[in-house]
């Protein structure tokens, strides 16, 4: 189906679908709407009067991030009907016991969602996120893994890839900890490497042993066979467009064809992101305060009355709004 250009538009090829807020748990209807329009806009969540206009134009793959695609489920098959591939970084972390998660369905509901959508796209388009680890307040290495060991034997048949991150803490990330358990904290460095080789171990008894990676991580961990992640995954946007002639002139604009092995040839990496990020180019159509789910450690939300705020503001008439906020 022939898409609509629009005039001045940016039209990136990829789109993260978002690391700002939970789109697919909180704003499908949003999405569907822009889908259906051919563009969204996005403010610069660093200065309010500049705005971006995103078309979908050109379009290929959008990177769907969530800890609770549930609610998307149903709109999955207009997606792929409407000529877009996609795939979904799905965050899975146990902190029940802790309290970091409280706005989340139970583990055992997003196990069998993570389960669900597994079946219906195929593991290798459901990337299982443990994002952050994190330490201390009753938490240790040896406790931590062995939540994921568990986890790990659920959901291995269900993917192929484990990405992981270690906790940033961040003042305001610092603060929302504390008001639950002042020993929250991160992993030092040899807690990391313990963690890894931990991690690796565990690896190898699961059903089905998966990839590991971590994201945006400056320490180096290959010694315990994990890489570093691209969440926005140049060699597996190549698998899902193999014969899109323009989407293979992006992912190796020198002429050599990517190999899908992960020592061979870099793709571009995404400028935007930080250094250790190695994320093929995107554009992200995400609002930050904007998701309920308000978990204790995330980045994205200042505080809960601005979420609240921001909510109320997102429910009225979703279809119609050209940007999230």
């Amino acid at each position: 189906m022939p898409r609509p250009h629009i005039q001045g538009a940016e039209t990136p090829l990829v789109i993260s679908a978002s690391r700002a807020t939970d789109i697919p748990a909180f704003h499908g209807a949003w999405f569907m709407g822009r889908l259906k329009a051919g563009f969204c806009r996005r403010k610069n969540p660093f200065n309010a009067v500049q705005e971006s206009l995103i078309s979908f134009e050109k379009t290929r793959v959008f990177v769907f991030w969530s800890k609770n695609p549930a609610p998307f489920l149903p709109e999955l098959d207009a997606i792929r009907d409407a000529g877009f591939s996609f795939y979904f970084q799905f965050t899975l972390n146990d902190y029940e016991k802790e309290g970091l998660e409280m706005r989340l369905p139970s583990l055992g509901a997003r196990i069998d969602t993570f389960k669900r959508l597994a079946d219906t796209l195929g593991p290798q388009r459901v990337v299982w996120r443990f994002d952050p680890f994190i330490l201390g307040g009753g938490l240790s290495v040896e406790g931590l893994l062995e939540r994921v060991n568990r986890l790990g034997r659920e959901l291995s048949p269900f993917t192929d890839k484990l990405v992981f991150s270690f906790l940033d803490m961040y003042q305001k990330t610092a603060r929302a900890l504390r008001k639950i358990n002042a020993g929250f904290r991160a992993p030092s460095e040899e807690e990391m490497h313990r963690l890894a080789q931990g991690l690796a171990e565990v690896n190898r008894s699961w059903p089905q042993p998966l990839a590991l990676a971590s994201c945006a991580e400056p320490v180096n961990l290959c010694a315990y066979g994990i890489e570093k992640n691209a969440c926005i995954d140049a060699r597996l946007i190549a698998r899902l467009c193999p014969d899109d002639e323009d989407m293979q002139k992006a992912l190796h604009p020198t002429g050599r064809r990517l190999s899908l092995l992960p020592a061979a040839q870099k793709p571009p990496r995404d400028a935007g992101q930080r250094r250790a990020c190695g994320c093929f180019p995107s554009k992200d159509i995400g609002a930050y305060n904007t998701c309920p789910h308000l978990c204790a450690y995330c980045y994205a939300n200042l505080s809960e009355t601005l979420v609240k705020k921001n909510m109320a503001l997102c429910r009225l008439m979703p279809e119609a709004r050209e940007s999230l906020l």
